[in-house]
């Protein structure tokens, strides 16, 4: 087994997958960086959900957040016959925005602004849509600079609307419902 630490990012840079040597604070490893610690928090969440659907629905989401990274880190000109990195896909976004409708149909019309917080897993989901819009915004910066995979940005925006939706939902199982801005 390889040892953990490889040494070569000592000296503050880093490789993409195919080679490339970058800054450790080159955007494209703000953007994949970002999505790993939301990544990291829809795990925390996990622990706290009270709907086995939710909890096997961040499960799928922690996956496809890890082939956004690998997107992420992969620069779009990338060419191996024998080896295929994992896009984001139309049929993602497609996925996410199924599970918006489903979960949003069970919950009551929004009549108010929502404030973050209610039960354990909605307050955790409610910091995971913060560092989602976050990596939305690192991915924005992103493109300004080099070309990526369009579905990206369009993926990481529906997985914020819907970490608001299952936050939501979760507030309902637990019977606190939704935490209104008072005026």
């Amino acid at each position: 087994m390889t040892k953990i630490y490889t040494k070569t990012g000592d000296s503050g840079e880093t490789s993409l997958f195919g080679g490339e040597r970058v800054p450790k604070d080159h955007l494209r490893l703000e953007a994949y960086g970002t999505l790993d610690e939301l990544n990291s928090w829809l795990g925390y969440s996990i622990r706290a959900v009270k709907s086995k659907e939710v909890k096997s629905l961040l499960l799928e989401l922690q996956n496809r957040l890890f082939d956004a990274g690998s997107d992420l880190a992969t620069p779009l000109t990338y060419n191996n016959p024998g080896f295929t990195i994992p896009r984001i896909s139309s049929e993602n976004v497609t996925m996410v925005e199924a599970a918006i409708d489903k979960f949003d149909a069970e919950l009551p019309e929004l009549k108010n602004f929502v404030l973050p917080g209610g039960c354990k897993s909605a307050s955790r989901l409610h910091i995971a849509r913060g560092v989602c819009r976050r990596g939305e915004r690192a991915i924005v910066a992103l493109m300004h600079k080099e070309e990526i995979n369009r579905n990206l940005l369009i993926f990481v925006n529906r997985i914020s609307d819907l970490l608001f939706v299952l936050a939501r939902f979760e507030n309902k199982l637990s019977g606190i419902g939704d935490v209104n801005r008072t005026k």
